[in-house]
């Protein structure tokens, strides 16, 4: 069966396992963006220098909500671009071209859900007391890793392989919201061996945070105060060294990871969609795009209460 919306919306666990969408979550997002799909068409078609008039040449072979549905299953299950057209009954140009029309869309769709929170807002449950030093309205970051291609030149495959994952890898850092777990920012991509401190450092979001927001992070991003002075940030505790841990410190990193869970929970969401989990096969062009269009179909999600 040739896969188009009209026909997989009527399975809804087979729609919800090829997109990582409910059916209802979908019509949300191509309402949303079918709009801003048919404005870069027309936007295309009337350019100062193109040969045909308006409306000339062959009509596109699929609809621009089965463009979108093209792309959301391309990036949750990241099949090559031959196996894509065959599933939705189209050449693989058409495939290719379908993408290279919609990802823009769903990126700049995903940075559209990335908000800061409101340093004004009650918070929705009491500060533990071991952690009264932390800040009160944090961002929770953290990093994660996607393999690459072997660069073929050797100094440059060096510069990306990650003694951490035995390959050579992209990281990108995320941010999310301490309250809900929504992605509130994505990083640009990062050679694999870079430091966690590092890849926040060089992606300024410290500079970028409301007065009365810190951030928070596990134990790569111990030292992270002092890369923005005025900016609250906390990390776990160290172990002494050539000492035991002490019981307080036990007892604090054990609350510090409760507060910080949620960002695992958000990047396994993430990870879910195979784009930004196998190896990446598009030598690292657009890489942090890719991330971003995914983080905001996650946002989508959790603003509707589903599960990826």
């Amino acid at each position: 069966m040739i896969l188009r919306y009209a026909k997989l919306a009527r399975h809804p666990a087979v729609f919800k396992s090829m997109t990582g969408l409910s059916t209802a979550e979908f019509d949300t997002l191509a309402e949303d963006l079918v709009p801003t799909l048919l404005a870069a068409v027309a936007a295309r078609r009337n350019r100062p220098l193109r040969d045909r008039a308006p409306g000339g040449g062959h009509p596109f072979e699929l609809e621009h909500r089965d463009q979108l549905l093209l792309t959301v299953v391309w990036l949750r299950h990241y099949p090559i671009a031959a196996v894509l057209g065959y599933l939705f009954g189209v050449s693989e140009c058409t495939a290719l071209r379908a993408i290279a029309r919609a990802l823009p869309v769903l990126e700049a769709a995903g940075r559209d859900t990335m908000r800061m929170p409101d340093p004004g807002r009650l918070r929705r449950r009491k500060l533990a007391d071991l952690l009264a030093d932390t800040p009160e309205l944090a961002l929770i970051v953290d990093s994660f890793e996607q393999p690459i291609e072997r660069p073929k030149d050797r100094t440059r495959a060096d510069g990306f392989y990650s003694g951490k994952k035995k390959r050579h890898t992209l990281k990108v850092q995320v941010a999310v919201d301490e309250e809900t777990g929504r992605f509130v920012e994505v990083s640009g991509s990062f050679p694999g061996p870079t430091a966690d401190i590092r890849v926040l450092e060089g992606s300024g979001l410290l500079g970028r945070l409301p007065k009365g927001v810190g951030v928070i992070g596990d134990l790569a991003y111990v030292g992270s105060e002092k890369l923005s002075p005025g900016v609250a940030a906390a990390a776990p505790r160290r172990k002494p060294r050539g000492k035991p841990r002490p019981e307080e410190d036990i007892a604090y990193n054990k609350e510090f990871s409760r507060r910080r869970v949620k960002v695992e929970h958000s990047i396994g969401r993430l990870r879910r969609f195979k784009a930004v989990t196998e190896v990446d096969r598009h030598h690292q062009r657009d890489h942090a795009g890719r991330v971003k269009a995914v983080a905001g179909l996650v946002n989508r999600q959790l603003r509707y209460g589903a599960a990826c």
